[in-house]
């Protein structure tokens, strides 16, 4: 059985010029829709993934940012994390800092479980919302293998990026793993 793509957005969700959304044009690939980007409830947005988990079992979840701490939030409490095949997490956000705690309270602390499938961490020397060193300390959690992608900000439009060939290449290989290749 072949692996669907499952593409978890970050707060705002991703744009139509972000990689994952011209991966989702290119690709095919399910967005995992929040009933409100702009004010995330780390509640409300495990229980869009364990749906979309459940309509797509076999699944690599594809997340970026805020979907980074989600998928760990989600994998800590779900009983249908064992559904999911593997996981692609690009630029985890640090809701920890202080300047987040206003609008993203629910979101802390982030969750330090190992997950409960394979995954690889995409990460950037200078993410202005995660440091390289606090996204490796997530990626060991995690028990994430660590992809250093350079000084590259966020990974997201403002990088320049298109539609991430690198970051692609990072989720077929995950997908050859997955499906026996």
């Amino acid at each position: 059985m072949t692996a669907s793509v499952l593409l978890l957005p970050g707060w705002h969700n991703s744009g139509p010029d972000h990689w994952q959304s011209l991966w989702q044009d290119a690709h095919g690939y399910t967005r995992v829709e929040q009933h409100n980007w702009d004010f995330p409830l780390r509640g409300d947005w495990m229980i869009q993934l364990e749906e979309a988990v459940l309509a797509n079992p076999n699944a690599v979840l594809v997340a970026h940012s805020l979907g980074c701490v989600l998928v760990a939030a989600w994998a800590s409490h779900s009983r249908h994390a064992h559904k999911v095949k593997a996981a692609l997490l690009v630029a985890p956000a640090d809701v920890e800092r202080p300047e987040m705690q206003h609008m993203l309270h629910s979101w802390s602390p982030i969750v330090r479980e190992r997950l409960p499938f394979p995954s690889v961490m995409a990460a950037s020397r200078n993410d202005p919302y995660c440091s390289l060193l606090r996204a490796s300390a997530l990626a060991h959690a995690w028990g994430s293998r660590l992809v250093d992608c350079g000084a590259v900000g966020h990974i997201n439009t403002d990088s320049h990026l298109g539609d991430w060939p690198e970051g692609h290449a990072l989720l077929l290989d995950l997908l050859k793993e997955k499906n026996g290749h």
